[in-house]
């Protein structure tokens, strides 16, 4: 029977150490092991938010897409205005193959519809979008869900689920965080209006000499 001495076990110890943090999490340096994670943050401001608002009023804005190691992650800034139904008109609504989508509402308050039958369904022709990939529409059918959200609010909406907006009396906001396991998103995606709007560096203080 091989026994491990006390010094190679003190080794085995170390190198345990070394490889895994403290909570049992790898520790990699950038580019090590295949999927690895970046080894830094990425930030989305509220000024670039409020820029694209403002510069771009309207619709889906897909503000950055991160290369997160073994998964992309997109998160866009979306803007409805006023719709123009009224209460049982049928609900139009979206799905999309590969990416969910959290929801955070930002401001504002619509009816949104989520779930059930996608009756006429069709899926999206020509070059999938950057905000989701490849999707598709339809109508709201049996088993849908409305309620009306407002701001503070956050849906969780998986891939494939219809949703769909209605009843928007003046407007609403709100941040999408979507996920992309399959990598249909373009990594590195940043909305061209914030290439140009880049904050200046902040630098960090530096230790006094000693002596000095």
């Amino acid at each position: 029977m091989n026994r491990i001495s006390p010094v190679g076990f003190a080794a085995l110890l170390t190198l345990a150490a070394n490889v895994f943090g403290q909570n049992s999490a790898p520790v990699l340096a950038p580019g090590q092991g295949a999927g690895a994670p970046p080894a830094y943050a990425f930030d989305i401001t509220k000024a670039d938010i409020d820029l694209l608002l403002k510069n771009n009023p309207g619709g889906d804005k897909q503000i950055r897409v991160v290369d997160m190691g073994k998964y992309n992650m997109g998160v866009g800034i979306i803007y409805r205005g006023p719709t123009n139904d009224k209460p049982g008109d049928p609900i139009n609504v979206l799905y999309h193959d590969y990416t969910a989508e959290t929801y955070i509402i930002t401001s504002g308050s619509g009816i949104l519809t989520t779930g059930g039958v996608i009756e006429n369904k069709k899926p999206s022709t020509g070059v999938p979008n950057v905000m989701n990939g490849p999707s598709g529409s339809g109508i709201a059918g049996r088993g849908a869900y409305s309620r009306r959200v407002q701001t503070g609010d956050i849906i969780i909406i998986p891939t494939g689920v219809a949703h769909g907006w209605s009843q928007i009396t003046e407007h609403v906001t709100y941040l999408s965080v979507r996920p992309d396991p399959d990598r249909v998103l373009p990594a590195g995606w940043v909305y061209p209006t914030l290439l140009n709007n880049r904050p200046d560096e902040v630098k960090a203080n530096k230790p006094a000499t000693p002596g000095n």
